[in-house]
């Protein structure tokens, strides 16, 4: 059984739908029972780094999901799905409530927010340099992923030139290159795929991307 977290922040019925579309039942769930007999965790998320992190700990699942990682069985993270893997995040609390809330800069006097430490890295906001090059933040619509390395996500799909649909401020930067698994251009290069182990993640919306996002999604059923 696919079990879909229900931490309160997320369009959880897109995702369980497009799961649907591609003949496999998925389970919404905020149970932490449910994380720990699921036979793959999806982990999806809008909004803000921590009130994320705050919500998976009301709802006792930060260490299940933990659990589940260090367990083989694969694991899928969906934007700020993807970010709240890794170990912390820049991001100021509550700055960012959707994808179309202008963020706040991050405060340099403020420790990080914490993250569920499944991938070691951090999370960055775009810089000014973004905006100076006349992109706005955030970063909303479509933009093309080059595959980098293997990820069984990526399965059959071209290494160029394949369309996903974005929506974030902030992205992801691995502790270690070799697990990106796929990159996007937005003023500058960045992680728009991980795959570590049974551990991978997207920070754009497969349930968004039409036919190339059933394919990550079928990839994720099948390839894992």
């Amino acid at each position: 059984m696919i079990v879909i977290v229900d931490y309160g922040m997320g369009n959880l019925r897109s995702v369980q739908k497009a799961f649907e579309r591609i003949g496999q039942a998925a389970e919404v769930s905020d149970r932490p029972e449910a994380v720990a007999r699921a036979e793959r965790l999806v982990v999806p998320g809008v909004g803000a780094f921590g009130d994320a992190m705050a919500a998976l700990r009301d709802r006792r699942l930060v260490e299940p999901i933990r659990e589940f990682g260090a367990t083989g069985r694969p694991l899928l993270g969906i934007c700020l799905g993807l970010q709240v893997l890794l170990d912390e995040s820049e991001e100021v609390p509550s700055a960012c409530r959707g994808a179309e809330a202008r963020p706040a800069e991050a405060d340099p006097g403020r420790p990080p927010e914490r993250g569920l430490g499944l991938v070691p890295g951090r999370v960055v906001r775009f810089s000014r340099d973004v905006v100076r090059q006349g992109l706005k933040v955030p970063h909303v619509g479509w933009n093309a992923v080059e595959v980098a390395g293997a990820s069984p996500l990526f399965h059959g799909m071209p290494r160029q030139g394949v369309y996903f649909y974005f929506a974030h401020s902030y992205y992801a930067v691995p502790a270690d290159e070799a697990v990106v698994a796929g990159r996007t251009d937005y003023g500058r290069p960045f992680a728009s795929a991980i795959t570590s182990g049974n551990i991978m993640a997207t920070q754009f919306h497969p349930e968004k991307s039409q036919a190339a996002g059933r394919r990550v999604l079928e990839n994720f059923v099948t390839r894992t």
